[in-house]
C-alpha cells in the first residue's frame, strides 16, 4: 500500500463544483487535495468532446460569479461549445494556480470512514491513499456513462464509440454512421455530423421535444461595458428564480390567459430561444395536464412546419405528445429537425422495430433488416445523478456501501449528505436542484454552504457532522410528495426519474421545488442550529 497522504479535505471531481470547492477550501485555510479521474479540469467538458457538444445555459451566467474571474473573461457566443469551456477552465487554472492542488488521472475507487479518528480514507485506482477529515463529492450528475446490454455488442467489426469518450480529431466524413439515442447528446451530434456523413441512421426510442437554441455571437465591447454594473445584479438574480437562470416561471395559469394573450406570450418565448419556452413560461405545465397539452400543441405545430415528410413529422413531432412536455429536460437545437429532410438520413422508431441485435456489419432490427454501418455511436447517456457516487465504494459508520443503501431508493438530507456518512457532502448531486437549474447557480450556493459548515465546525471544536436518519427520511419523502403532484411519472424513460437505467428504482432524483426553496431549506437548517444534523464535539 502507498504511504498515506494526509489532508484536511479531499475533493473528488474537477468540474465547476470541484473547482469551486477547491477555491473555497483554500480561502478557509484548509490543506486540500482535489482528485480528478481525467487529465485536466472541466468535469463534463473534459470528457464530452463529441462534435457539437455545447452548454444549454445562456451566458453570462455559465461561469463563476467571482469578479476577479469574470472581469478578464468573455465567452464568444451565448451558448459556448466544449472547446471554449475548456479554455475557460484553463484560464481559471492559470489565474488561481489551481493545478498545484490537483492530482490528475486519479480515479477514486473507495472511501472508508473511521469513527474512532473521524477521518475518511480514500484509495485511487492506482493505489494512492489519502486521509482527510472532510470529503466533498463533486462527481456531477453525468459521470458514469451507460451502454445498454445489446445482444451481439462485441461482434461489430466497425468502430464503436460512446459520446462521452470521443476520440481526438476523429473524421466521420463520408462514413455510414448509426447513432443509438436522441437525448441532448444525440441531438447535438446528429445535427453536426449529418451534413458530412455518407449515410446516417438514427435509432430513436422517444422523440426529443427540442427547443430552438437561437445561438448568437456576443458583442465583446458591450460585455465590457455592462460587467461592472450588470453582472453583479445578474449573478444575484440567479438564486431568486426557480431554475437559477435569469428568466423565471410565470405563475399565471395557462388557461386563465386568453388565446390571443397566450399565443403572443408563447411566440415571445419561442423567439428568445433557449429555455425561455420551458422554464420561462407558464409554471403550471409541470402539474396541469390541460395546460401542458396547450404548450405541447404549440411546440408540435412549430416543429412539424420544419419537417417535409409526413411520416417523419409523426416520428419526430407526433400529434399526441409522447410524454408531458418539459418533464424531461428539453434539448436545445440549431438545425436538428431540418436534418431529417436530407436524403442521407434515416430515422428508425425502435418502438415499432426494436433492435434485435448488433451484428458484425451493423444493426439488425426486428423486421429483419440489417442496417450496414462503418461506425456505431452510443448516445445512450449515463447512470444519471447517482452513478458518480455509487461507482465509488463508499462505506460510512455502519460499513455498508452507499450503493447498497440506495438500491431501494435514494435517501439524503437536503441533497447535501446522508445518514451514517459523517463529514461527507456532495454538490450538484442526488436530491439537490441539480439539472432542474443552471449548474453554477446551484453549485455556488451549495459549495458556500458546505464551506460555512466546515468553518462552523472548526470554530466550535466539532469533529464531525452527520445527517440524522429522521431528517433524511423526511426530506426524501418530501421530494417524492412534490413529484407526485406533478406530471413527472408521465415520462416512461426519463433520467430525471432514473427510469433510463434498467433495474434502477423509479423515483424523482432531484429536488423539484426550485432554487429559492432549496436555498431556504438549507439556510433554515443553519439558522436553527444545523437542524437535522448531529454534531459531535471533539475530545481533547
Amino acid at each position: 500500500m502507498s504511504d498515506v497522504q494526509e489532508f484536511d479535505a479531499i475533493v473528488v471531481g474537477a468540474g465547476f463544483a470541484g473547482v469551486h470547492q477547491l477555491i473555497q477550501f483554500r480561502k478557509l485555510g484548509l490543506k486540500v487535495r482535489l482528485l480528478e479521474a481525467g487529465g485536466g479540469l472541466g468535469g463534463t467538458w473534459y470528457w464530452n468532446t463529441y462534435p457539437g457538444a455545447r452548454v444549454d445555459s445562456e451566458n453570462p451566467i455559465y461561469q463563476f460569479s467571482d469578479p476577479e474571474l469574470y472581469k478578464d473573461w468573455n465567452y464568444s457566443v451565448k451558448f459556448p461549445g466544449w472547446r471554449e469551456i475548456q479554455q475557460y477552465f484553463e484560464y481559471v487554472d492559470k489565474k488561481l494556480d489551481l493545478s498545484k492542488d490537483v492530482s490528475y488521472n486519479s480515479r477514486v475507487v473507495s472511501a472508508v470512514w473511521d469513527d474512532s479518528t473521524d477521518r475518511w480514507t480514500l484509495t485511487t485506482e492506482a493505489g494512492s491513499v489519502y486521509r482527510a477529515q472532510w470529503f466533498s463529492l463533486c462527481t456531477g450528475i453525468g459521470s458514469k456513462y451507460y451502454i445498454p446490454p445489446f445482444k451481439g455488442l462485441d461482434s461489430f467489426k466497425g468502430e464503436v464509440h460512446h459520446t462521452s469518450r470521443w476520440p481526438t480529431d476523429y473524421d466521420l466524413k463520408g462514413k455510414k454512421i448509426g447513432i443509438i439515442g436522441t437525448g441532448s447528446t444525440g441531438v447535438q451530434l446528429i445535427q453536426e455530423i449529418a451534413p458530412i456523413a455518407g449515410h446516417l441512421t438514427v435509432f430513436q426510442r422517444t422523440p426529443n421535444l427540442s427547443l430552438p437554441m437561437r445561438q448568437t455571437k456576443l458583442d465583446q465591447e458591450e460585455l465590457e461595458k455592462v460587467k461592472e454594473y450588470l453582472y453583479p445584479i445578474q449573478f444575484g438574480r440567479r438564486n431568486q428564480t426557480f431554475s437559477g437562470y435569469l428568466h423565471d416561471l410565470d405563475m399565471k395559469p395557462t388557461l386563465d390567459a386568453t388565446m390571443e394573450e397566450r399565443t403572443l406570450f408563447y411566440e415571445d418565448k419561442w423567439e428568445k430561444g433557449g429555455f425561455h419556452f420551458w422554464i420561462g413560461s407558464y409554471g403550471d405545465i409541470f402539474f396541469n395536464q390541460a395546460a401542458n397539452d396547450v404548450a405541447y400543441a404549440f411546440w408540435r405545430d412549430k416543429t412539424r412546419a420544419r419537417i417535409n415528410d409526413p411520416e417523419m413529422k409523426d416520428k419526430l413531432a407526433p400529434m399526441k405528445s409522447p410524454h408531458p412536455f418539459g418533464v424531461k429536460r428539453p434539448s436545445l437545437e440549431q438545425s436538428y429537425f431540418e436534418v431529417y429532410n436530407q436524403p442521407n438520413v434515416a430515422l428508425i422508431d425502435v418502438n415499432k422495430t426494436p433492435i434485435s441485435e448488433i451484428t458484425a456489419n451493423g444493426i439488425k432490427t426486428s423486421d429483419g433488416i440489417e442496417h450496414k454501418l462503418d461506425v456505431l455511436v452510443f448516445a445512450t447517456g449515463f447512470d444519471m445523478v447517482t452513478g458518480g457516487i455509487t461507482s465509488i465504494d463508499i462505506r460510512g459508520q455502519d460499513g455498508i456501501p452507499i450503493k447498497e443503501k440506495w438500491v431501494n431508493g435514494v435517501r439524503t438530507y437536503l441533497g447535501l449528505g446522508s445518514a451514517t456518512y459523517p463529514n461527507m457532502f456532495w454538490i450538484y448531486g442526488p436530491q439537490s436542484p441539480a439539472a432542474f437549474s443552471n449548474g453554477p447557480s446551484t453549485i455556488e450556493l451549495t459549495s458556500e454552504w458546505i464551506t460555512d459548515c466546515i468553518k462552523h465546525c472548526r470554530e466550535n471544536n466539532i469533529s464531525h457532522i452527520v445527517a440524522s436518519k429522521e431528517a433524511q427520511d423526511a426530506w426524501s419523502d418530501q421530494l417524492q410528495q412534490i413529484a407526485s403532484m406533478g406530471l413527472w411519472l408521465g415520462a416512461k424513460h426519463s433520467w430525471y426519474m432514473g427510469s433510463n437505467i434498467e433495474g434502477k428504482k423509479v423515483e424523482i432524483l432531484q429536488f423539484p421545488g426550485g432554487v429559492p426553496a432549496f436555498n431556504k431549506a438549507i439556510s433554515d437548517s443553519v439558522a436553527k442550529g444545523y437542524e437535522g444534523w448531529t454534531l459531535k464535539q471533539a475530545t481533547a
